[in-house]
């Protein structure tokens, strides 16, 4: 795992969604994560997808739903018209990866049962590939009686039963909305990534503090606008191991 810092933002959180200046490569092995969760009593904020685990968690999912080539296709077809739209101006989503989902969301799981998402979800849970260097990092938070949130794009139906044996105190998620029972497709809130995200982890501390310190954690460049609301940001990056030996 590779990290960088974004410097000390200040006591108070930053509501300013600009975000931090360059960030300094680290070595693999450099004490930052060690230095990262010293301090006073606080709150860390975990992104999901490719910081706690490898990986996309949303293609897994509908790959439970409704089986994992027909979701590969899936995703496939919902990039090509994504793209499509964009060029005439037409995307449903706020940008191009917002709309490959809405279209990739409403083509696959419209219709569905809630009770068959759950079922999807409970398994997905043993084929999730937790990044252990990061569960390490939470861990260490809890100990110093640090609260924890996981503030992602992954969607709050499934996340749920993914965390349910890592202590975390809240959980800002998409919501799917539901009508009598069965998804829709569409979303129940703001797609919960980059510039949404960063709203959504500044309601949390308004409405949550006073907090005394915040640690982040998440990918560039999609959670550098959470990062910098952050006294302490890191931003992670999971090295995909190599196939030679």
């Amino acid at each position: 795992m590779q990290t960088t810092s974004v410097p000390p933002r200040g006591i108070e959180p930053r509501t300013s969604l600009t975000p931090p200046a360059p960030l300094l490569a680290m070595p693999p092995d450099s004490p930052a994560i060690e230095s990262s969760i010293l301090g006073p009593a606080g709150v860390a904020f975990f992104d999901f997808d490719g910081t706690l685990i490898h990986g996309d968690s949303l293609p897994m999912f509908v790959g439970e739903v409704i089986g994992r080539r027909r979701a590969a296709l899936a995703l496939a077809d919902a990039i090509r018209s994504a793209l499509h739209r964009h060029v005439r101006g037409r995307g449903p989503g706020c940008d191009f990866p917002g709309s490959v989902k809405a279209i990739y969301l409403k083509r696959t799981l419209r219709g569905l049962p809630v009770a068959d998402a759950l079922a999807a979800a409970e398994r997905m849970v043993p084929r999730v590939r937790w990044h252990q260097p990061m569960l390490d990092v939470l861990k260490e938070h809890r100990r110093q009686g640090r609260r924890v949130v996981v503030a992602t794009g992954a969607l709050d139906l499934y996340m749920p039963a993914l965390l349910r044996r890592l202590e975390v105190d809240d959980l800002l998620a998409t919501g799917m909305e539901v009508v009598d029972g069965r998804l829709t497709g569409r979303l129940s809130t703001a797609n919960c990534v980059r510039l949404d995200k960063a709203e959504r982890v500044t309601g949390w501390i308004a409405g949550n503090g006073p907090v005394a310190a915040t640690w982040g954690y998440g990918n560039h460049p999609s959670d550098l606008p959470m990062l910098a609301l952050m006294h302490k940001g890191e931003v992670v990056r999971i090295r995909r191991r190599s196939n030679h030996r």
